[in-house]
């Protein structure tokens, strides 16, 4: 039984400390439905984000019964039911107790009980008129909630709901200094080491000219060279600091810099693209990091990018036909192949390689959206 003393009021007063000291997002629902739990008559509770597609994604969860949770809550991040579907739909406007839960039916066909419970209620997660998710708590022997447990449940959403907000906009506001201090980067080097890098390989054109003896044209000849590369370096480094083209569009985008970096591109596109503006600075940022690995590793001055877009994710393909490598087992064969690994598990995503040697080597990445 919850202590009589510890009210209601007591309750979304702690709470609401929590939510607004923790922002990591994972710990702060954990610690809020943890708290929950605690100090009320709920046993237990999950939360799903669900985006604009009613496609949801199971981000916490506490004190779940062996059957929800085994295999990953297998039942609770698989298939449909009917609150997300109310929720995607429009109808789900308040806490409400839910008559016939789908995956609580499919766990207990699965494994015969469910810890005496099966109902649960629901309530929507929402900051003003945007949606986050749903708050999803049930109780052992529970078929229907009370007025007063519903109404705090709605509390401690709009409590959840407006922490969720908080968050989102720091990190807008994290990402946007970001995205400044890149532009700023990308300036003063353009403005400084890219300018003086010019100047010197015009220098050494100019030795080259001037010169008589062979061994100084030679040393001339050199330093255009090396000074040349360096220009191309610095090019490639302000294109990953400020990747221009993408207004164009993700190909064209990555097809300038393919070109940039003296690469013959083929490109071919499945589906039409309307990615969110993350996903396709992500897969441009990969698509960078490969080919960049062609051009340096590779020994061929060709590359080849499919995009093929479904409706749930996007599928890029970068390959190429040179030297290609024979890692050892389960080893990743380069930083920059592993920076392809975290950009893509950082968005939800997979990255997988192909190559054999003289064969060339074929990267496959997909990303939810």
């Amino acid at each position: 039984m919850v202590p009589e003393q510890h009210s209601d009021v007591i309750l979304l007063k702690e709470i609401a400390e929590l939510l607004n000291e923790e922002t990591n997002m994972e710990r702060m629902l954990g610690g809020a439905i943890d708290k929950l739990l605690q100090n009320s008559n709920f046993e237990t509770a999950w939360i799903f984000f669900i985006d604009e597609k009613g496609k949801h994604r199971l981000v916490a969860q506490a004190n779940l019964p062996d059957a929800l949770e085994e295999r990953d809550c297998r039942h609770l991040t698989k298939g449909g039911c009917w609150c997300v579907k109310r929720y995607h739909d429009g109808d789900l406007e308040k806490a409400s107790n839910i008559i016939a839960c789908q995956r609580i039916e499919n766990a207990k066909a699965a494994h015969g009980k469910i810890g005496n419970i099966s109902h649960h209620a629901t309530v929507p997660l929402q900051s003003g008129k945007e949606k986050f998710g749903l708050l999803n708590i049930a109780a052992a022997d529970t078929v229907r909630f009370s007025k007063d447990e519903l109404a705090l449940l709605e509390s401690v959403a709009f409590q959840i709901g407006s922490a969720i907000k908080r968050i989102v906009l720091t990190k807008q506001e994290q990402e946007l200094a970001l995205v400044k201090e890149r532009n700023r980067l990308a300036r003063d080097l353009h403005d400084s080491v890219n300018q003086l890098l010019f100047s010197v390989t015009l220098t050494a054109r100019g030795g080259i000219e001037m010169a008589e003896d062979e061994a100084q044209k030679s040393t001339f000849r050199d330093i255009q060279h090396l000074s040349q590369e360096a220009l191309n370096e610095m090019r490639a480094l302000i294109w990953q600091l400020r990747p221009k083209g993408l207004e164009s569009g993700l190909i064209d985008a990555i097809k300038a810099y393919g070109e940039m970096l003296g690469l013959s591109m083929e490109t071919k596109v499945t589906g039409v693209i309307q990615l969110p503006s993350r996903t396709e600075e992500t897969l441009f940022r990969i698509a960078q990091e490969a080919l960049n690995n062609v051009r340096k590793h590779a020994g061929t001055s060709a590359a080849q990018i499919y995009v093929t877009i479904t409706p749930t994710d996007v599928l890029l393909v970068i390959k190429d036909e040179g030297l290609g490598f024979s890692p050892a087992h389960g080893a990743i064969p380069s930083i920059g192949i592993q920076s392809i690994r975290d950009r893509a598990k950082a968005e939800g995503g997979t990255a997988d390689w192909s190559s054999e040697l003289s064969k060339g080597t074929e990267i496959l990445v997909r990303i939810p959206y």
